[in-house]
C-alpha cells in the first residue's frame, strides 16, 4: 500500500451516531462523519469511497467550535473538532452494525 491510503484511512475518526444522522441517512443517504481537522472535501470523499466501497455523491464539511465549559472556579474549552456530511449515490448504502 502506498503512503496516500494510509493517509487516506486516517482521514476519518469515527461515525457521528445520533439522531439527526440518523434519520439524514434513513431519507437521504446523507452520513456523519467525525473528520481529522485538516481534512479537505476531497480527502473525505476519497476516503469514504476507500473504507465503504461506495460511490459519493457530494461532500459537506463544517467546524464545530468547542464548548466552553466551567470546571470549579476556572473557565476551559473543550476541543474544536470537523465534521463531514457525506451524500451517497442511489444505490449505494453503509450499514453501521453494532454487536
Amino acid at each position: 500500500m502506498s503512503i496516500n491510503l494510509y493517509k487516506l484511512a486516517g482521514v476519518i475518526e469515527a461515525p457521528i451516531i445520533s439522531e439527526k444522522s440518523t434519520t439524514g441517512a434513513e431519507k437521504n443517504k446523507c452520513f456523519a462523519f467525525k473528520v481529522r481537522q485538516s481534512a479537505t472535501k476531497k480527502e473525505v470523499k476519497s476516503s469514504v469511497e476507500l473504507m465503504f466501497k461506495v460511490e459519493v455523491d457530494s461532500v459537506r464539511v463544517l467546524n464545530v467550535s468547542g464548548k466552553k465549559k466551567k470546571v470549579g472556579r476556572s473557565f476551559g474549552k473543550r476541543s474544536d473538532w470537523k465534521k463531514a456530511y457525506v451524500k451517497l449515490k442511489s444505490g449505494y448504502d453503509i450499514e453501521f452494525t453494532f454487536a
